[in-house]
């Protein structure tokens, strides 16, 4: 019998990170410190929001491209927030989550053959949505010397003829860095002078501790070049909901919306009014997460330091992304300690190299759990660490990090 399984499934390995769900399905007392989900509930004027329009008999199709408040709302949330201006009827477009509209935009822009520099480490969906376009990706490593940012020479030296875009995801997943302006500037410099199309993921914007997020698309020339891909999951804990949004010139979004018309038709009609009410309504809900998730980063950032686990202060989005050189001192990669670590002592948290080569040597740890839980975490940690590496760990003079808020 013929192989019914097309070829480029040969290209999108299984998900680094699911064995360890599959682990953990069968444990007790497990703190897990893997999934990128908020611990809060859906704030109640939202499900209230949802329920009512369910009640009413909102249960229909709605336009292709999103009810048309939802889809004004967002235009002036962008705006008012960032300065970039989205025509409505033309240039937005709500989609299923963000990942659909990242699939989405892709078969949309991408020909086969065409290539998408990608930084690394970054979220595991990037390279098969390219994969899935019949396009390359092509990846450019980042380090925790340069605080996760894209070195611009080495952005430039993956680009070629058949380079069609760059596909950034800031603040990112799973580092938590989030770009500087500067840094920003350069890479707009870099796609105007190489003609190139940006994939902005921004959906941690929000959910940055004494910085601001800059939207790409807010930049000098950058808004025709910029498709914007946002959402309500992570900074309305709406992950379940599934909205997203996508933000492009009219022939990006008509292309795009044809493609979401034939795949998915309309995003879900309740969650779409759930996510009506959060941008009318959410705002303070909005910031007593973001104010909890920033007691929570600084708690573990200071504790993986003090273990003797570098941790470079994240400033956005809800990971931390230590390095374990102490353990690879001893003979125990990413993906022994992580297993390790799930089996002795219960705690679960993901390998680097999920995110790319360029997070080997690190692990990925999420505090959008509740904050006992995480100081529980942080000492079966440090008890884990001394067990296999007490004798290899110089004590730090100080933590690399003040755990203070910049």
């Amino acid at each position: 019998m013929r192989d019914f399984v097309a070829g480029r499934m040969s290209l999108i390995p299984p998900s680094g990170i699911r064995k360890f769900f599959d682990i953990i399905a069968t444990m007790d007392d497990v703190i897990s410190l893997g999934v990128g989900e908020p611990d809060f509930t859906t704030p109640d004027n939202m499900r209230e929001a949802a329920i009512r329009s369910i009640q009413n008999g909102m249960t229909r199709y709605t336009s292709n491209s999103g009810i048309v408040e939802l889809r004004e709302l967002v235009a002036a949330h962008l705006d008012k927030l960032y300065g970039v201006n989205y025509e409505p009827g033309r240039e937005v477009l709500i989609t299923v989550g963000v990942s659909e509209a990242l699939e989405t935009v892709c078969l949309a822009t991408l020909n086969p053959g065409d290539e998408v520099i990608i930084p690394e480490p970054c979220f595991v969906a990037y390279a098969p949505s390219v994969i899935f376009a019949g396009a390359v990706p092509v990846y450019v490593s980042t380090t925790a010397a340069e605080e996760f940012q894209p070195s611009i020479a080495l952005l430039e030296a993956a680009i070629t003829p058949r380079t069609k875009a760059i596909l950034l995801g800031y603040p990112n997943n799973p580092t938590g860095a989030v770009l500087s302006r500067e840094r920003m500037l350069e890479i707009a410099a870099l796609v105007e002078k190489h003609d190139l199309l940006v994939y902005s993921d921004e959906i941690y914007d929000r959910l940055v501790y004494g910085v601001e997020h800059i939207c790409f698309a807010s930049l000098p020339g950058m808004k025709d070049r910029t498709v914007t891909l946002g959402g309500f999951s992570k900074a309305y804990a709406m992950t379940g909901w599934r909205i997203g949004y996508l933000c492009a010139n009219p022939e990006i979004t008509a292309a795009s919306t044809r493609i979401h018309q034939y795949a998915i038709m309309s995003a879900p009609t309740a969650g779409q009014v759930a996510a009506i009410e959060a941008l009318k309504h959410g705002e303070a809900s909005v910031q007593m997460m973001v104010g909890e998730y920033n007691r929570r980063r600084l708690v573990m950032v200071e504790a993986f330091n003090n273990m003797g686990l570098p941790c470079l202060e994240p400033k956005g989005a809800f990971y931390t992304f230590p390095s374990i050189a102490p353990m690879l001192a001893v003979g125990m990669n990413e993906e022994v300690f992580c297993e390790k670590l799930l089996l002795e002592e219960k705690v679960a948290v993901v390998p680097g190299n999920s995110f790319g080569t360029s997070g080997a040597g690190h692990i990925r740890a999420c505090y959008a759990t509740a904050l006992p839980k995480i100081e529980e975490a942080m000492l079966r940690m440090a008890r884990f660490v001394r067990k296999y590496a007490g004798s290899e760990i110089e004590p730090l003079p100080t933590p690399l990090l003040s755990g203070k808020s910049n």
